[in-house]
């Protein structure tokens, strides 16, 4: 990828779009640009960058003593990619279980795992 370096003079709708680019996340990035290529291909742009990448969650070692907030966020970092709307349900699920009732932080971190796990499985199947 080609990155405009900030001091060359840019249209202020160009400028606009890369400052907003800089301040979004990597999944958030990846959208926008496979945003533009499906936009650049309803005009005939045939040479359309291909911008779908498959990504490799970052492996980050769980610590022997973790709470479940900071499990969550651990995962979210490594999982990255995952659209994290559609892992709300079950996080928050699982979280309310912890905290209501009481449930094992280990355990409910041993589920988050293999949640996060599983959804990471279904990104790759969508590929």
């Amino acid at each position: 990828m080609q990155f405009v370096p900030k001091q060359q003079k840019l249209a202020a709708d160009q400028q606009q779009l890369l400052n907003l680019f800089d301040r979004l996340d990597p999944q958030q990035r990846q959208t926008l640009l496979s945003f533009a290529a499906f936009l650049a291909s309803q005009v005939g742009l045939e040479s359309a960058p291909e911008v779908e990448k498959t990504h490799e969650p970052k492996q980050i070692e769980r610590p022997q003593e973790e709470s479940v907030v900071k499990a969550i966020k651990r995962l979210s970092e490594s999982y990255f990619m995952l659209e994290r709307e559609l892992l709300l349900d079950e996080t928050s699920s699982l979280m309310m279980a912890h905290m209501l009732q009481g449930r094992e932080a280990k355990l409910v971190i041993d589920e988050l795992e293999a949640l996060f796990a599983r959804h990471y499985q279904n990104y790759l199947d969508d590929r």
